[in-house]
């Protein structure tokens, strides 16, 4: 596994440069300190940028060697060109969107196709923690209720019902736990899952 500068590589890593086809064009949204896009690099040999609003993570960016730009996702893309790139992806940040709508019907207009990476809040383990009277705490959902960026979390489920209801076609869905595949049951037994998309 390729690690970032605390040596850790988020399992949605291996997936996501499974799904990007070599030497294209990439657009990172919510980007953090880019080591997703300077693992994609090195992995897929892509090109492009990340969007990151904040201070440190900019800087983050620098010195991964990952060209980014300072902009707030919940503006918009009005700034990139229709079909701009090949691939726009959303890692780890749709739950943390005020408008996820919107921020998809970017993603569509702005690249080819989308990927997106979410913690499924169907996991039996949130639902067990739920059921036990407390908002879910885990690897994938780190935040206590009162310091969460979380502003709407989904289940698998819930972003699959979203898709077809909005013109959204789905290429290829990965759900894993623990970095392990999940086929059977996966609103249940998958902790998170990656998407991959187009406009119908």
């Amino acid at each position: 596994m390729s690690a970032n500068g605390n040596g850790f590589k988020r399992a949605d890593f291996d997936a996501i440069a499974e799904s990007i086809r070599p030497g294209s064009r990439v657009l990172d949204l919510g980007c953090g300190d880019g080591v997703l896009l300077k693992y994609l690099k090195g992995a897929r040999g892509v090109t492009g940028y990340g969007v990151e609003i904040d201070d440190a993570s900019v800087l983050g960016c620098v010195r991964n060697g990952v060209d980014v730009i300072q902009s707030d996702l919940e503006r918009g893309l009005s700034e990139f060109e229709s079909r701009s790139f090949d691939y726009v992806i959303l890692s780890q940040t749709l739950q943390a969107m005020m408008n996820s709508e919107r921020i998809i019907n970017d993603m569509l207009r702005v690249g080819r196709e989308g990927i997106v990476t979410f913690p499924n809040f169907g996991y039996w383990k949130n639902r067990l923690q739920v059921l036990g009277g407390h908002m879910p705490v885990s690897d994938n959902l780190p935040y206590q209720w009162h310091d969460t960026p979380n502003v709407h979390l989904c289940t698998i489920s819930d972003f699959e019902g979203f898709c077809a209801s909005h013109n959204v076609r789905i290429l290829e869905r990965k759900v894993l736990t623990d970095g392990r595949t999940v086929s059977v049951l996966p609103n249940l037994l998958g902790s998170l899952a990656v998407y991959r998309f187009q406009r119908a």
